[in-house]
């Protein structure tokens, strides 16, 4: 823990790294030198630790473990990942073995996220001496040419790869991305509707397709998506949530209350499906009989106090009477009370 305390001040001063700090001193109770390592690693993303320091401070072999670990989580740190590369894993390449390939493509990637033109280009060369007829190099040149928008060069890569290989689905969604790229919709949904055709169990691809349509106002079709998607993953509360606010886009009030509803129950901390159950409830007891009038204000009711109990817990009771947003809620609940005693 002395660790930690030695470099605190300089840390706090970074908000954004809290969430590092936390994993840090997680990691001090079960490997204080694991926790020095990323430590280091976040002093470093900070500018306080320099290049060379880095290079003398963390040893090629922790500098390895903090790629496996993005790897492993499929993190998408390009900055870090570079950074790490080139000041400590570049220089000590030839201990990584037969993990310098996987390396070398993870690399790849964070410079395209990087818009880092020269070290994609290097990598690619190196990869491509190495694995001359790889469908995995030649997918990394068809990313590197969307990068730098050319589409054209893009699309004869990823057509290459499919002529060779009808089953890489990976070169047929990039495909999709390339048409999404150039604005071409309705060609996007078309081709990402062929390949789901071929792959149905791609959730991500149902996911794409949904907000495709929603892009095109094709409502009904979204909801369709994410029909499959629920069907697929039945307690997934972003799932519900989302047919949910297409419901209510549509003006089907009750259907969207209920999977509303549902996702709270899934996860009673889903800010957004407070708000869409207050918001439906709302619609409803304006335009629904006397009965389901009442009903529906208890429901908005309910809704509008767990909103407040939400703000309340993570901000002061000063800061809350000056959240503008509960005032609303308020003054709305306020207006269906008085329509629905009348």
């Amino acid at each position: 823990m002395r660790l930690v305390e030695s470099f605190w001040p300089q840390v706090r001063r970074k908000f954004f790294l809290f969430p590092v700090l936390l994993l840090c001193l997680i990691c001090c109770y079960s490997n204080t030198y694991a926790a020095h390592a990323l430590i280091t690693l976040v002093r470093f993303i900070s500018g306080e630790i320099s290049p060379d320091k880095m290079a003398r401070r963390i040893g090629w072999e922790e500098a390895r473990n903090i790629l496996r670990r993005i790897r492993e989580e499929q993190g998408r740190d390009g900055q870090t990942v570079v950074r790490v590369w080139e000041e400590v894993l570049m220089k000590n390449r030839n201990k990584l073995g037969d993990e310098l390939w996987v390396v070398y493509e993870q690399v790849c990637i964070a410079a395209l996220d990087c818009q880092r033109f020269d070290l994609v280009e290097a990598c690619i060369e190196v990869l491509k001496d190495n694995f001359p007829k790889s469908i995995r190099v030649d997918r990394l040149r068809g990313m590197f040419f969307e990068a730098q928008e050319r589409y054209n060069k893009a699309e004869e890569v990823y057509k290459s790869i499919v002529d060779r290989d009808e089953t890489n689905m990976f070169a047929k969604k990039r495909q999709v991305s390339v048409l999404k790229a150039q604005n071409k919709i309705p060609e996007a949904i078309d081709k990402l509707n062929s390949y789901l055709r071929e792959f149905m169990t791609d959730f991500e691809a149902w996911t794409e397709l949904c907000d495709l349509y929603l892009s095109q106002q094709d409502y009904q079709k979204a909801a369709f998506c994410i029909e499959e998607l629920i069907m697929s993953n039945p307690h997934n509360h972003l799932y519900h949530q989302k047919y949910a606010e297409i419901s209510y886009t549509q003006g089907n009030f009750e259907l969207a209350r209920s999977y509303f509803a549902q996702a709270l129950k899934l996860n009673p901390n889903n800010i957004r499906a407070l708000y869409g159950c207050f918001l439906s409830s709302c619609s409803l007891a304006s335009t629904s009989k006397s009965k389901e009038k009442q009903a529906n204000v208890k429901y908005a009711a309910w809704a509008a106090q767990q909103l407040k109990e939400k703000y309340v817990t993570v901000q002061s009771e000063e800061a809350t009477k000056q959240t503008k947003i509960l005032e609303t809620i308020d003054k709305l609940l306020e207006s269906i009370t008085e329509k629905a005693s009348n």
